[in-house]
């Protein structure tokens, strides 16, 4: 059945009279830009590889590649030795990618735990193959997109996570409480090759580029010393992937904006809101339809249709807060994450000082606080606050050991005599003691001096 079964999904007025961020203008009747090639007149077929390779773009990508800094590929070169290497290198590799002889090395494999259990793949290619890479993402992206629908808020200029998550909190505050919550089984390592470079090819008509790309979709793959040729999947690792994913996955936001469904997707993760779950089941279906045609099979283990409430996006869940306002709050799995983390480092048999601790959790704290500052659950933040200072006034009574040095210490930092022997009487306790009047002693502007970060 297609998505258009839910027809009582569809808004009023179908498709969109102004075009939104993101998009070119378009007819009413849809809610999407026109394909890139459309616009393509005034750049000819041979003339995007050009501007790729023009002397402004390569510095550029090659400024962008030096601060990703990153490993070295199977070539073994890192970013400074291939910044040598390029210097006689260079003129050679140029003619040979102006005149289609280029081939680029294989990709290294490494593999990387993921949160819910399981690893995940990234190809990392060589330095030259990254430069290159970025040098052609930064004449395709502008031109491609602005094509991509609004709904699509993944790996794009000026788009984010929050936005996403901000787009669903609307639809949800609109009263569509059912989600479908879609996930793709293995998405980057089962992009068909045929289709994408299909896809591609209604958006770029310089052949030579389209070569390139498919050369580096196909390159080789090298894992455990063995390397192996790649017939699908566009391996993480690469500038191009994102971009490439896109332009695929844009098909399936097309369909489901032409049958005017609410959706968010950001990158494989897609998000359709509706208003019951007989409609969920219906608009399922037809994902799983388009998502055939491209050759790619939803996960149906992590596939759902239900209630948002409980339901993770991008790290956040909802929650109903009176009188019926839709909130945002960190999920369950990521405050468990944080929580992993923050006792990692601030183990008790660390070895480390107060002064090493903070700057440790300052490496981690902010940019945490940074991605969840949508939370609305200001005392559940203020709640993980107190226990990062319990953690840490525990730390120090071990650090002190000795129920002597304990007594000692808090009697310089200002502690009443009774309070310092009752704690110093009890030195092996660290975890009960730093529940007591401790708190006094060793007070929140105590670690603010030493620039622990607040989550609150």
């Amino acid at each position: 059945m297609s998505l258009g079964g839910a027809r009582h999904q569809k808004p009023g007025q179908p498709g969109r009279m102004v075009a939104g961020r993101g998009e070119a203008a378009s007819e009413a009747v849809s809610d999407e830009a026109p394909l890139a090639r459309d616009a393509q007149t005034g750049w000819g077929a041979g003339e995007l590889l050009g501007q790729a390779l023009a002397r402004e773009n390569m510095a550029a990508a090659w400024k962008r590649v030096k601060a990703n800094k990153g490993s070295a590929g199977v070539d073994g070169r890192t970013v400074q030795e291939t910044g040598e290497y390029l210097k006689q290198a260079w003129p050679d590799i140029r003619a040979r990618l102006m005149d289609g002889s280029y081939r680029p090395e294989a990709v290294r494999s490494v593999s990387i735990p993921k949160p819910g259990g399981g690893v995940r793949e990234l190809g990392i290619p060589t330095v030259v193959d990254r430069l290159i890479q970025q040098a052609l993402l930064q004449v395709l992206q502008p031109r491609i997109d602005p094509t991509f629908s609004a709904h699509s808020h993944g790996f794009r200029p000026g788009r984010s996570a929050h936005g996403a998550v901000l787009e669903a909190q609307r639809y949800v505050q609109a009263g569509y409480r059912v989600v479908v919550d879609v996930d793709l089984e293995k998405f980057f390592d089962r992009v068909n090759h045929d289709i994408l470079m299909d896809r591609l090819a209604k958006r770029i008509a310089d052949k030579r580029v389209l070569r390139l790309i498919r050369r580096y979709l196909q390159a080789g793959i090298l894992r455990h010393g063995v390397s192996s040729e790649r017939h699908e999947g566009t391996p993480q690792g690469g500038p191009l992937s994102p971009l490439l994913a896109n332009v695929l996955l844009d098909e399936v936001d097309r369909e489901l904006a032409r049958r005017g469904h609410r959706f968010v997707r950001y990158a494989d993760d897609c998000n359709v809101y509706v208003r019951s779950r007989r409609a969920g089941e219906r608009v399922l279906q037809g994902l799983r339809d388009c998502y055939a045609r491209l050759a790619l099979k939803v996960n149906e283990s992590k596939t759902a249709v239900a209630m948002v409430w409980g339901r993770k996006f991008l790290g956040y869940c909802f929650w109903a807060a009176p009188p019926g306002v839709v909130k945002l709050a960190v999920a369950t799995q990521a405050m468990h994450k944080l929580r992993v983390r923050i006792r990692q480092l601030t183990r008790r048999v660390r070895g480390r000082s107060l002064d090493q601790i903070a700057e440790d959790l300052r490496g981690y704290v902010p940019g945490w606080k940074a991605y969840f500052r949508l939370a609305q659950t200001p005392r559940v933040m203020r709640e993980l606050d107190e226990w990062l200072r319990h953690r840490l006034r525990a730390v120090q009574l071990k650090q002190w050991r000795r129920g002597t040095t304990m007594y000692r210490e808090l009697r310089r930092l200002g502690a009443n005599p009774v309070l310092a022997a009752r704690i110093a009487a009890n030195a092996r306790r660290w975890w009960h003691n730093s529940r007591m009047g401790l708190n006094n002693v060793l007070p929140i502007a105590y670690f603010d001096r030493l620039g622990v970060p607040r989550l609150s």
